[in-house]
């Protein structure tokens, strides 16, 4: 099979499609010969055909980013790693239309919230090409004998595995600290959304990154991710998905070489309304806590609590707000909500779906298919929900939540605080007072206030609980990709003669 294909984008672009695994600077043909499909979720239709990473690939890559760790990279000024990661950006901002296409397409988002995305992976990479020179430790005056400091050294050689509801903002996050502070990579796309990875891997060529230091493949997360976990040069992994998957990584690395790990996992936000909430604004950014992304987000506000003085009006606005919402075709101009990913994942929030209805919530809107042709599920809204039905204690990972009641704060906070998962959470008040109180309260990674989903790449994200170990983002993320080194130097007389 060819390593490149001629695609033209439903926009009308023309581009050049990269099909084999990004190795050492070059697309090579996996060892095995292995090829798979990634489907378009828009009209379930098989796009192209790429070639698939085996652990046999995984080596060869991490034998290509250990040269380059080792090799002249190591002398390669951190000042010229941020021109690098510069440079990069600007390349991603070039090909904002191509790249944004190629997301619409193998991914089903809507094409302005795909350029959304692009443009703020841009800003991710110049972000942290602005701090590769400004990775300092400290000096530690102990005492007059001896001169003390530290270093921050980069880890090593990092293995970093993406999913497939954010390929180009996944990329970026993992990719921008870890070059910042002089990694090498080996990092797995998704088995379903490829596409985006490749393309934006001929661009780190063309910044200037030499051979080896990013190695970027295609592969899926049994035996590529599973490689990646467990190899024994590999010195950090760090997973984005389901906590299931993360759990597995945790053992595989710990059973390996004790490799250091971060996870970002699964989620089920709380999304608390209170009584003295400007409802019209609360209802905008409730609706957009769930059903931005299709509703394939892991800090999704897919808990809804509302106070009982306003319940009712709360719903009935709400149930008006998510029926507007567009759902279709990623080209077109008027959509919000495209396709779920896959059958697979359709099929999952479906039995979710079925799941609700049988154990007696109240189906206010959706619930169903959209259409006949692709992945596309009607924005859902769940009422009169109880606690402990699993549409409102596990993770649907699509357009689906539920709305309960609550007559306190102190009932919100315990609500909100009753799940195994604490990514993400969000209060809704006029009361300066509560958000402060409520926020300090809430066991999440991030609390929004009066908005949702507002993720900037200067500010750490992570969860508590299962939702994860470690921070992506900000100056935080930077210590995910460091070891630190304690120098001390003795400078007394000899300690005895």
């Amino acid at each position: 099979m060819a390593l490149s294909q001629t695609i033209t984008l439903p926009n009308g672009i023309k581009y050049e499609q990269p099909l084999g695994l990004f190795i050492n600077n070059e697309f090579v043909k996996g060892v095995e010969g292995k090829t798979f499909e990634t489907i378009n979720p828009h009209d379930e239709k098989p796009i192209v055909a790429v070639h698939e990473a085996t652990e046999k690939d995984v080596d060869i890559a991490v034998k290509a980013a250990r040269a380059a760790l080792e090799g002249e990279y190591k002398n390669v000024a951190p000042s010229v790693r941020g021109r690098y990661l510069t440079k990069l950006a600007d390349l991603l901002e070039e090909n904002i239309e191509t790249l944004s296409g190629i997301e619409s397409l193998d991914n089903g988002k809507s094409l302005f919230w795909s350029k959304v995305d692009i443009t703020n992976a841009a800003g991710c990479i110049r972000y942290y090409g602005g701090w590769a020179d400004k990775i300092t430790g400290q000096t530690i005056d102990t005492d007059a004998k001896n001169f003390t400091y530290t270093r921050h050294e980069p880890v090593g050689v990092c293995g970093q595995i993406i999913p497939w509801n954010f390929p180009m903002l996944m990329w970026a996050w993992k990719i921008g600290p870890a070059l910042a502070t002089g990694n090498t990579i080996v990092l797995k796309s998704a088995e379903q959304t490829p596409l985006s990875a490749l393309f934006a891997a001929s661009l780190v060529k063309k910044a200037g990154f030499p051979p080896g230091v990013v190695n970027i493949i295609s592969g899926f997360g049994k035996t590529a991710g599973a490689a990646i976990s467990s190899h024994m040069d590999i010195d950090k992994v760090a997973f984005t998905g389901s906590t299931l998957v993360g759990r597995q990584i945790l053992q595989a690395a710990a059973k390996s070489n004790l490799k250091k790990v971060t996870l970002e996992l699964g989620g089920k936000s709380p999304n608390i309304v209170f009584p003295d909430a400007d409802i019209e604004n609360a209802i905008s950014w409730v609706n957009f806590g769930i059903y931005y992304n299709h509703g394939q987000c892991c800090c999704a506000g897919s808990r809804v609590l509302v106070h009982e003085d306003i319940y009712d009006k709360f719903i009935e606005a709400f149930k008006k707000r998510a029926e507007s919402n567009k759902v279709g075709d990623p080209f077109d101009k008027e959509t919000f909500q495209g396709p779920q990913i896959s059958q697979l994942q359709f099929d999952r929030i479906m039995g979710y779906i079925d799941e609700g209805k049988k154990a007696g919530a109240k189906v206010v809107t959706g619930g169903e298919r959209h259409g006949s042709q692709g992945y596309y599920i009607k924005p859902t809204i769940f009422a009169d929900v109880t606690n402990d039905m699993k549409i409102v204690q596990e993770e649907i990972f699509g357009p689906v939540c539920t709305v309960q009641k609550f007559k306190t704060e102190e009932e919100a906070i315990k609500l909100s605080n009753t799940s195994s998962y604490g990514l993400a959470s969000a209060v809704h008040t006029t009361n300066l007072n509560t958000a402060l109180r409520v926020s300090a309260a809430l066991r999440a990674g991030t609390v929004w206030v009066n908005t949702y989903n507002t993720l900037h790449y200067q500010v750490p994200f992570g969860g508590y609980k299962e939702s994860g170990i470690g921070r992506e983002l900000g100056s935080y993320a930077l210590e995910n990709y460091t070891q630190i080194k304690s120098v001390r130097v003795y400078l007394g007389d000899a300690l005895f003669g």
